[in-house]
Formats: structure tokens, sequence, C-alpha cells
């Protein structure tokens, strides 16, 4: 097991916060260059178009390097994956995503622009590494790209086979950059989610991919992430996120507390930090402290300027989650509905919130307004499962089944 649970994972905790760093950790010196590191302080501040501008104004001044064109690469895909509701890892906590039919809403010229970063990336490291097969930045830069790919055409167009593809192509890349030099620490996020990724696959899939000599390890793949969370220069963040989202997935609610508090306490103002706690705390059924911890949210959120561009309907959606566990189900239906009603709300989020508050006004005998919900998840996204379910439920009403 990871770790060895107890003192070990107490000592992540503290390397989560931020409080140990080693020094023999190397990295390509473009990283540590003061504008990269200014784009990625609005990066974690969720001010994407701020990291989006310095980045490409970075990559300007920086023509041909393919670790610029990466960064740039980076900051348009979350930008993306944040306006789609697409970072809430509530999302992604069980595998329904993998089966299910879902609504996005995905924009032609920004895809456009995603794919063509990550081809200019790749051209630019093989260019390079064609002068040199040992220039590790090349290397690196090209697997983050292939990574970074693979994360927008998995959870933007739903491609999991193409995706799985490239996070094959993106785990050789980085895991060869790592035998040649150890110390590369940001290497092992693309390595150690590919692991823990394969070995956490359903056994039917691992029965699959077996017999290509496909291959991971779950405890394996969080030790690597440890490591990276502990030493990484430009991915530990996102490895902490990671390890966080694997525990919750595994039910460990009170260790990936640790760590997303960590991460809250490193960056105040990010949003979807002080979001995970919230849904972290809901799920290890904490009740009405998971409630007050949603409405801690609101309360921040009427801060002028503290939180840059808030996905306030994803607060509302876990709120309704919280309230629905307590059975408060007329105040849940609101939550959701205003979920569904927020300005920026997803398709796939807005048809969640009307179904859900359509099953929350059913179990308050609320049947006219539950209709009505299940009407709207319905015209929101036809072709959907959560639709196929809506249909359902406006044929009998739902009784908590």
């Amino acid at each position: 097991m990871l770790l060895k649970r107890g003192i070990a994972w107490a000592a992540l905790a503290l390397c989560a916060a931020g409080w140990c760093r080693a020094e023999s950790v190397h990295t390509n010196p473009l990283n540590n260059d003061p504008l990269v590191k200014e784009a990625y302080e609005h990066f974690y501040d969720l001010d994407y178009p701020g990291a989006v501008e310095r980045f490409s104004h970075f990559h300007d001044e920086h023509p041909g390097d393919p670790q610029a064109t990466a960064l740039l690469l980076e900051a348009m895909i979350f930008q993306e994956l944040y306006r789609q509701d697409l970072l809430d890892t509530t999302f992604y906590a069980n595998d329904g995503f993998l089966t299910g039919k879902h609504a996005t809403q995905e924009d032609a010229k920004t895809r456009d622009r995603i794919l063509g970063l990550s081809d200019e990336t790749i051209h630019e490291a093989d260019w390079r590494l064609s002068k040199n097969q040992n220039d590790v930045d090349a290397l690196y830069a090209r697997g983050w790209a292939r990574a970074l790919k693979c994360t927008y055409i998995a959870m933007v167009e739903r491609g999991y086979m193409a995706g799985f593809k490239l996070a094959t192509s993106a785990k050789e890349d980085e895991a060869r950059v790592l035998q040649m030099d150890p110390d590369y620490v940001d290497a092992k996020l693309v390595v150690g989610v590919y692991e823990y990724v394969v070995g956490a696959l359903p056994f039917p899939f691992k029965f699959v991919i077996g017999f290509a000599g496909i291959t991971g390890s779950k405890s394996r793949g969080l030790e690597m992430l440890a490591d990276d969370g502990k030493r990484g220069l430009t991915t530990s963040v996102e490895a902490r996120t990671a390890i966080a989202l694997f525990l919750r997935r595994e039910s460990r609610y009170k260790e990936a507390i640790q760590v997303v508090q960590g991460l809250k306490n490193e960056y105040p103002h990010d949003y979807l930090f002080h979001l995970e706690e919230a849904n972290l705390r809901k799920d290890n059924g904490e009740g009405m402290g998971a409630v007050a911890a949603y409405q801690d949210i609101v309360a921040a959120n009427a801060k002028p300027g503290y939180f840059y561009s808030p996905r306030m309907e994803l607060t509302y959606f876990g709120l309704g989650d919280a309230l629905r566990g307590q059975r408060h189900f007329a105040e849940a239906a609101q939550s959701y509905e205003d979920a569904a009603g927020s300005a920026n709300v997803s398709p796939e989020l807005k048809i969640r919130s009307f179904l859900d508050a359509g099953q929350c006004h059913d179990l308050n005998g609320e049947r006219a307004q539950a209709v009505k919900d299940y009407q709207a998840a319905i015209d929101s996204g036809p072709e959907t499962s959560r639709a196929d379910t809506a249909r359902k439920y406006l044929r009998s009403a739902y009784r908590g089944n």
C-alpha cells in the first residue's frame, strides 16, 4: 500500500502544503523565467485569460521552442475545460463518464487553435530530437503536449481510444525522460497518472489491453505523483490535484481533504480548491458541515474580487447534493435549479441539475414541478443518457430507487 499509511501520509500532507522542497530537481531553464512564473500565478488563480496572454507573449519571444509552445497549449486547454465545467472532479469520481452519452459544446475555433498548438509543439520537439536524440527538454515537451492533447480529446470529444493511444505515447516519452534524467521530476506526472489509471481500469478493459503488454499499478502511480507533488517545479499542483482525485475515487476522503487543504492554503483565491474541499466533505458524509462549506464559498464570492470568474453553478450543484443528502428536498431542488439557471452553465451540468431537481421535487411530493424539470433536462440535451433517465421519470415518478 502506498507509503504505508500513518507517518508517511502525514509527510505527504506536509509536502502538499509546500513545506518541503528538494533542491536536486532538473527542468527546462525556460520554466524559471519571471514571465512564466507570473503566468502560472494567474493560471492557478483561474485567471486563464491572464495566463494565456502571458504565455502567448512568452511563446512569441521564443519561436520554435517546444516548451514555450507547450506552456501556451496547457493554458488554452484548461481555459476551455473550465469554460465547459469539465474541471469539476465530481464528474470523474466514478466510471460513469466513460460509458454515458454526455453533452459538450465544443468551439470549432478553439479546437483548431488547441490542436494546432499541439501539432506545433510535437513538430518543434521532433526537429530538435532529430538533431539530438538525447535532448531531454524536447522529449519532455513532446510528451507533455501529447498528454495535453489526450486530455482535450478524452474530456471534450470523448475520444477515449484515440486519447488512450496519445496517453501511451506521452507516457513512453516521459518514461524515457526519467530514464535519461531521474531528477526531471515533472515527467512523473504523466507516468504516474498513466500507471494509476491503467491499474484502476475495470477488469474487462485490463483484460483487453493486457494482451498488448500494457500494464499499470495504482500504488506505483501514487508514489510517483507524491514525489512530483513534493518536488515538481511546473507540475506539482497538477500532481497533488491528481492525488486528491484518485484518493476520492477510493473513498479515502480524509486523506484527500488534507491534500486539497494544502493546495487551498497555497492558492487561496483558486475557486476550484475551495469547491473540491466542499465536495470531499460532502462525500465524506459530513452532512451539514458540507452544506456549510458550500455556503462559505457563496460568502467568499460575495467579497469583490476574491475569486476570478468562479463557476458558481458548480457550488450550487454541490450544495444541492449536500442538502439532498440531509433530506432537505425543497432547498436542494432550488439549489439545482440555481445551478441550471446560471449564466455560464455547461450543457452537461444543466441537464444534470434539472434531472436532480426533478427527483427532489418528486421526493417532496411536488409532481408538477418535477415534470417541468424533467422536460427541461430533455430539452437541454435530448440525445444524452440523462435525458433518457428524465423520460423514464416523466412516465413514472421518482421514488428514490
